[in-house]
């Protein structure tokens, strides 16, 4: 059969193209995902309107089966579908959370519970739900150290201060560990091992939803309002979409509810929150392209190298950006103040622009780096292009950025 050549063919092909491109490809018939829907149909929970998909970008989440209106109920979980603290505490767990002190965190009871029922394997009720997890993570804290050390600065910091609670989290966690031994007869060292108790803190870190407060005696003062939500879980972020989402006490289901309308076949987005890419990095492990919340970090050290060095005002100056927290600060929270006089603005868009021609050659510099890499350490291309990722959209932040101060430099000349 001839393809067609008119106009008419162009348009109809462009229309398939821009189609294929944005659709996902229905994930529903692969036997993990029969389970799970099994298992949530006995749970009293059938969704009608998504399917699991793989797309383009974003990888697995969410598609729509049919078109999605403002103000629709787009997901409704019953409770008894929801992983929390009440589940580990009427499970097998709950007689030794309950004698052990000083009392364990929710958080270390989640991530207990999720190691011990992966370890049972087939013998887990919740088996279905844990064969759908990401069987590994790109948070910070789970990357090679090299690729860490590529991180812009500030960045770096957290990702260290992350690596490090983990790690503390893991040490204090060991004694209740062992408490647990009468449950296996496997040595539970082996069980709970740093890289199980890692997999477990990652999935409760990246994927738990917000429930009320709940207050038991049997654990530590921690906010307890984390839950594990099957399936809807699977819901990736975009920040261009706003949602409601909390637990209905009416109806006992957690429920998402759009504010913005959706075409069949389409992906369903969730807003996780207006968070800049490196806060999504750091507690999500992806990047965001064209984020409208990103930004670009100035913090004090490069603040210090560029104001001038005969400002005899300079430590006041630095103590009252700390004090109104206005260090480590980023582009699009910089404050467009009443003009002083044309020399201060002067002065001040000079610095400015300083200090964004240093962050663009930085900028690149890295990003050299990191294509070299790329080519050398084949085993870390996915985390490489993480971080070139976000190295890339902070180019574009600079470049922007650097065309505005130019452009307000111009009644200056």
């Amino acid at each position: 059969m001839k393809m067609g050549r008119g106009r008419t063919s162009r348009i109809r092909r462009r229309k398939l193209f821009r189609s294929s491109v944005s659709r996902g490809v229905n994930e529903s018939y692969k036997p993990e995902f029969i389970e799970l829907k099994k298992w949530l149909k006995d749970r009293k929970f059938e969704d009608t309107n998504l399917i699991p998909a793989c797309f383009p970008g974003t990888g697995r989440g969410l598609m729509s089966k049919t078109s999605l209106q403002e103000g629709q109920v787009i997901i409704s979980l019953p409770e008894t579908c929801l992983l929390t603290t009440d589940t580990v505490i009427r499970s097998y767990l709950g007689a030794y959370i309950a004698k052990w002190r000083p009392p364990p965190s929710p958080l270390l009871a989640l991530c207990t519970f999720l190691v011990s029922e992966k370890h049972a394997g087939d013998q887990s009720v919740w088996k279905p739900y844990l064969e759908i997890l990401p069987k590994a993570y790109t948070c910070p804290v789970c990357l090679e150290p090299e690729v860490v050390n590529l991180f812009p600065k500030p960045l770096r910091a957290k990702a260290e201060e992350q690596r490090a609670r983990v790690r503390e989290f893991f040490s204090s966690s060991r004694g209740f560990f062992s408490s647990l031994q009468p449950l296996f007869s496997e040595a539970v060292g082996s069980i709970f091992s740093y890289r199980a108790l890692l997999w477990a803190w990652c999935t409760v870190n990246t994927r738990a939803v917000y429930v009320k407060p709940r207050r038991r005696r049997c654990f530590s003062a921690e906010p307890d309002t984390c839950a594990l939500a099957p399936y809807l879980d699977l819901l990736n972020h975009s920040p261009h979409v706003q949602v409601e989402a909390a637990f209905n006490e009416e109806t006992r289901c957690y429920e998402i509810r759009t504010a913005s309308s959706c075409r069949k076949h389409e992906e369903v987005f969730i807003c996780y929150g207006p968070h800049d890419n490196q806060r999504l990095l750091l507690e999500y492990g992806f990047v965001s392209i064209h984020n409208p919340h990103a930004c670009v970090y100035v913090s004090e050290d490069i603040l210090v190298k560029y104001l001038p060095s005969t400002d005899k005002q300079m430590n006041k100056k630095i103590s009252i950006l700390k004090d109104h927290d206005f260090i480590d600060t980023c582009w699009k929270k910089i404050l467009l103040g009443e003009i002083i006089s044309d020399t201060n603005e002067k002065r001040s868009l000079d610095i400015a622009q300083k200090i964004c021609h240093y962050f663009i050659e930085e900028t690149n510099a890295v990003l050299q780096k990191v294509s070299h890499m790329k080519d050398e350490e084949v085993a870390s291309v996915n985390q490489l292009t993480l971080v070139e990722t976000l190295w890339t959209e902070e180019l574009k932040i600079l470049q922007a950025s650097a065309l505005i101060l130019n452009s307000l430099q111009t009644p200056f000349r």
